[in-house]
């Protein structure tokens, strides 16, 4: 039996694609897998701390671990062009030997998430990363490509330091 009261309009949800300050961010994101043969506090130190990170990859970084902490990598002599260059970010969790995440600049005005899981397993410990917030542009896919590549070669050199004592 009607009561004559019409029944509010439900509103309707949807999922809404993230966006960044240019618009709709790409629908692909980089995840990374890789295992280390060490406990999860090792290779986390060697990711997630500046001492840890200048002990096998660049040279004066600088780490508040608490979020909203400043994080800047350098390095100094690098590559074949024995150049210097940095990369900033902000820490948005530390939670040692767990995760680290960060808001960085992936590329010049162009920031993006990414989040380090370290879970232990039976043989050491597996390391996810995955890094997100890419614009859906041409520069966009241009860096994540790029991204991709060094986030790879990162996590190798992490794998191979830890594991051996070798720094790059």
């Amino acid at each position: 039996m009607a009561t004559g009261k019409a029944r509010p309009k439900r509103p309707r949800v949807r999922p809404r694609k993230p966006r960044t300050r240019a618009g709709k961010v790409l629908d692909v994101d980089i995840e990374l897998e890789v295992r280390v043969r060490a406990p999860p506090e090792r290779i986390f130190d060697a990711l997630a701390t500046a001492a840890g990170l200048d002990g096998w990859f660049t040279t004066g970084t600088t780490l508040d671990p608490r979020p909203g902490g400043a994080m800047v990598w350098r390095w100094k002599d690098w590559a074949l062009t024995k150049g210097e260059t940095s990369a900033r970010a902000k820490v948005l969790e530390w939670r040692r030997p767990e995760r680290f995440a960060i808001r960085w600049e992936a590329a010049d005005d162009l920031w993006t998430h990414v989040t380090m899981d370290f879970d232990a397993i039976p043989e050491g410990t597996l390391v996810r990363l995955r890094e997100t917030g890419f614009p859906d542009t041409p520069r966009g896919r241009r860096v994540i490509v790029r991204t991709a590549g060094g986030w790879g070669e990162a996590l190798a050199l992490a794998k191979v330091h830890v594991e051996h004592g070798v720094r790059y």
